[in-house]
């Protein structure tokens, strides 16, 4: 979210050389998949199903600042959910699309570790490919406790 405001609108346009998505999806996705795991625990699942409206509805979130405001809000949701104490929400088992029949705060620990992984992609793209300098990126304590591998690509 931070480093994310660096982008200029046609950096978000183009497409990453690791898939066939434009930066501003990969960016998206790097958020939007944390949601879903999350709200799973009142939609019940996290189906390709849930992920294909979670696209539709973000299709309009396309600026940087659109992005970074989406993904403040996110984090938000996030951390007020687990600052909840809901356990039965938290030990809710969903059928997931990662990890197959999980609670959902299990859900969103390999979610999270997904999300992670990406993040480290884009970072290494925008020092790499862009030439940038990352602002405010996410830092080793920001990421304790979630897992991600070593190789990026």
């Amino acid at each position: 979210m931070r480093a994310g405001n660096q982008f200029t609108q046609a950096q978000l346009d183009a497409i990453v050389p690791w898939r066939p998505w434009s930066l501003r999806d990969t960016v998206v996705h790097i958020l939007a998949f944390p949601e879903i795991a999350y709200l799973s625990h009142e939609v019940g699942s996290m189906s390709w199903d849930d992920m294909a409206a979670q696209d539709e509805r973000l299709k309009g979130v396309t600026t940087a600042p659109q992005i970074a405001e989406y993904g403040l809000q996110v984090r938000d949701d996030i951390i007020a959910f687990l600052a909840s104490g809901n356990t039965a929400a938290f030990d809710r088992i969903v059928p997931a699309h990662y990890g197959g029949e999980v609670t959902v705060v299990e859900l969103l620990n390999i979610v999270l570790s997904h999300s992670a992984h990406h993040l480290k992609q884009v970072y290494h793209y925008m020092t790499t490919d862009l030439a940038m300098t990352l602002d405010h990126p996410a830092t080793d304590a920001d990421l304790d406790g979630i897992q991600t591998p070593d190789a990026l690509i």
